[in-house]
């Protein structure tokens, strides 16, 4: 069996799903009324609004609660670094504090009543802000950051309260951030640094350091949002409205856990639409990982197959480390779109560009080989001894005069080219340093994308820290894999987003005809026999065997032949799950002596096993195809999943799958089969001939629907094997196992 059965709907999307079956609307979407149009046929959002968060990023006046000046006490230091923070962003700061008449000379407050003005931002720094809340609604507050922990990430205690002040601040109708957040969001921010920037969103306050270092080496970072334990706002909220800030180049994520699959993908498909890039470190790869991180956060990690296949559906780029996060969100952010994805290494040493070409290589980077007409042109400035098809080896000596610029330049204007690299794995002055000048004067006046590795462990030379950080124009790297992985991602999203189409806009809002007919066939928390699913997957229009249920070894005889021989026998019951494994199953009998001694073995087994039968399938035998799954599952954070892979009896052995969340479209069905190690399979191999890869991508989208429709009632389905048979002749479910809810 395939996939999880863990993880319900909310009750909001229970709700939901009258609503998408005609009935009264129910509860609002993201803080308005929801209506039909907003709703799958699932009862799944298919919109989220976008808060406006300026006024927390950039307020007009704060109250911070809880202030100190007194030397030594936590709060001090906090309120210190608050003020210092109004005073850069220009805001009011108003303390409260019961006792004090001043804090660092600035006017207290006895209570948030008496706040002079009506405050955009209050910051608690308080143990308990629980009682805090509705006076902070009285005051009209708009935002509120909870520094306290002892939250969700202690247990489930701790998960308690913070459901507490959850539903606290739905229900006042301000926003919070955290608990068990931190300062981040208020640190200081170079403004002399122009361009798109980095907008940063950390789980971790720590993690993201080496992201706000970046602004060390010139490159702009827009804002922070140490997002901790989520209680009101979350990653989402903060993504979607990244996406639509002018001055984001590129979004940088930190994730532990994830508050709601469905909010993160709606977030992840505006950025999509809007062609900003999403860089992301999951935490969670591993049973530790995500143990470590539940326990940090108090967030679900989720099965990562899941979200990792999520996040490919919607173009978010997840990287494994924090170098990685680094490097690749600040090439997204500042290189302008590919004019082609050819990738050109150009380098001093024929051992260096070997070395670097096949690791690109292998990472899916394409290095065409330049035209005959650009080597000879190439020719002029190099020996003709060295190799200019690519990688481009000069030798050396022509970096150190005028031909350095010439060779640069000629391979900047051949059309193939959209990236030319140049891995430099030592200094060598002076040559070194007129080669860097020369690639960051043709990148200034290209419009490709120009990078440098400068492999030297020292990084204080000047061609390193005066040229290449001093220009925006040239993504510099100091390791190869880190080089790699930026410019594949860099190809990747922008290939992503040319053609890409929201999943949400042509999602199913209301039910299809085979939706009655599943219902009546589904029995809540048992499992179906083969016979009842096969005829769930029927309903459906997928197509199964011809096949009769019998109750006795005469009955199987006329069976067989109006099924036609040679014929499969098979036991049917509710609770049957590996028939092959307690031989309940019958090949390739081809007479009525076969069929009736068959009969009489699988009752016999089944009495023995002490398994209960609704009777024996006589099902037609289909042969010459490729074995497949196709199957649906729950995930406790993204809801509905489909899955596709190499099947039969070995399927848990190759665990050979892919998997989808809906809503997708037929792109991204065909793409699941890309994703299988044995997609070779389906072509034909060995004199096979090819497989209808139309009929099985059609299998995987009714699955989809079924899987949308039934919602939180379809626990499980497997169709395995679904035997795929050769182009033009379709797909047939030889075999289905249905788990109700």
């Amino acid at each position: 069996m395939l996939g999880s059965t863990h993880g319900t709907l909310t009750t909001d999307s229970r709700r939901a799903r009258v609503i998408a079956c005609g009935e009264q609307p129910g509860p609002a979407v993201h803080g308005r009324p929801a209506e039909a149009d907003d709703l799958d046929v699932g009862g799944r959002p298919l919109y989220a609004d976008v808060p406006d968060l300026d006024r927390f990023f950039r307020p007009e006046s704060v109250a911070v609660i809880g202030a100190s000046d007194t030397e030594g006490r936590p709060n001090t230091g906090v309120t210190r670094q608050l003020i210092d923070w109004a005073d850069r962003v220009g805001a009011r700061l108003h303390p409260v504090h019961p006792t004090r008449p001043a804090v660092f000379g600035v006017p207290c407050v006895a209570s948030v009543a008496e706040l002079p003005e009506q405050v955009d931002l209050a910051v608690l720094l308080v143990a308990d802000p629980l009682p805090l809340i509705g006076q902070l609604a009285e005051a009209k507050v708009k935002f509120a950051v909870v520094f306290a922990s002892g939250f969700a990430e202690t247990g489930e205690e701790g998960a308690a309260a913070q459901q507490r002040l959850a539903a606290a601040v739905a229900e006042s109708g301000m926003r919070l951030l955290g608990p068990n957040t931190n300062l981040n969001a208020f640190s200081s921010f170079r403004d002399d640094l122009d361009g798109p920037g980095i907008a940063l969103i950390t789980q971790s306050g720590h993690q993201g350091r080496p992201v706000f270092a970046l602004q060390e080496l010139g490159i702009r970072l827009t804002h922070w949002a140490p997002t901790g334990n989520e209680a009101d706002l979350e990653t989402a909220d903060f993504l979607s409205w990244f996406a639509e800030r002018p001055e984001v180049g590129a979004i940088a994520c930190y994730l532990e856990g994830l508050k709601d699959g469905r909010s993160f993908l709606l977030a992840a498909d505006r950025a999509a639409r809007r062609k900003v890039p999403v860089v992301a470190v999951k935490v969670g790869r591993t049973e530790t990982g995500a143990r470590t991180a539940a326990s940090h956060t108090g967030k679900l990690t989720g099965a990562d197959t899941v979200v990792d296949a999520a996040m490919r559906q919607y173009g978010v780029i997840r990287v494994d480390g924090l170098d990685e996060l680094q490097d690749t969100a600040a090439l997204l952010a500042r290189a302008r779109p590919p004019r082609a994805e050819g990738v050109v290494v150009y380098s001093i040493s024929g051992g260096t560009g070997a070395h670097f070409a096949d690791l690109a290589t292998e990472a899916g980077l394409s290095l065409p080989a330049l035209s005959e007409a650009k080597q000879a042109e190439l020719h002029q400035w190099i020996p003709e001894f060295l190799s200019v098809a690519n990688p481009v080896d000069n030798g050396g000596h022509p970096v150190g005069d005028w031909r350095g610029r010439k060779i640069i330049d000629a391979i900047l204007a051949d059309p193939s080219v959209g990236v030319l690299i140049c891995p430099v794995t030592g200094p060598f002055p002076p040559l070194s340093d007129r080669l860097v000048r020369d690639l960051v004067d043709a990148a200034e006046q290209s419009d490709k994308l120009v990078c440098v590795v400068w492999g030297s462990p020292v990084g204080t030379e000047p061609a390193y820290r005066e040229v290449l950080l001093g220009s925006s124009r040239v993504a510099t790297f100091r390791t190869v894999g880190n080089c790699i992985t930026a410019v594949r991602a860099y190809l990747g999203h922008h290939r992503f987003v040319t053609g890409y189409r929201s999943p949400f806009d042509e999602a199913p809002r209301t039910p299809s005809p085979s939706f009655r007919k599943a219902q009546a066939l589904m029995r809540p928390g048992q499992q179906l026999s083969e016979h009842a699913a096969k005829q769930l997957l029927r309903a459906y229009g997928i197509r199964v065997p011809r096949e009769q249920l019998v109750t006795s070894a005469a009955a199987a005889v006329r069976a067989a032949g109006l099924v036609g021989y040679p014929v499969v026998m098979k036991a049917s019951g509710a609770r049957i799950a590996h028939k092959t494994e307690l031989g309940l199953v019958k090949i390739g009998l081809t007479s009525a002596s076969q069929v009736r001694d068959a009969y009489r073995e699988l009752t016999d087994i089944a009495r023995y096993e002490d398994v209960s039968l609704d009777g024996v399938l006589v099902c037609q035998m289909v042969e010459r195809g490729v074995e497949m799954v196709v199957g649906a599952a729950h995930d406790e954070l993204f809801g509905p999943t489909v899955t596709v892979g190499l099947g039969g009896v070995l399927v848990e052995v190759l665990r050979d799958t892919a998997v989808r969340v809906p809503p997708f479209g037929e792109e991204q069905a065909r793409d699941m089969l890309g994703d299988l190690r044995g997609r070779a399979l389906l072509d034909g191999v060995r004199g096979r001939p090819p497989a209808d890869l139309d009929a099985l991508v059609e299998v995987v989208l009714r699955v989809q629907r079924m899987a949308m429709e039934l919602g939180d009632d379809l626990a499980e389905l497997d169709i395995n094997p679904l035997m795929v048979l050769p182009r033009g002749q379709g797909a047939v479910a030889l075999d289905a196992l249905v788990v109700c809810r």
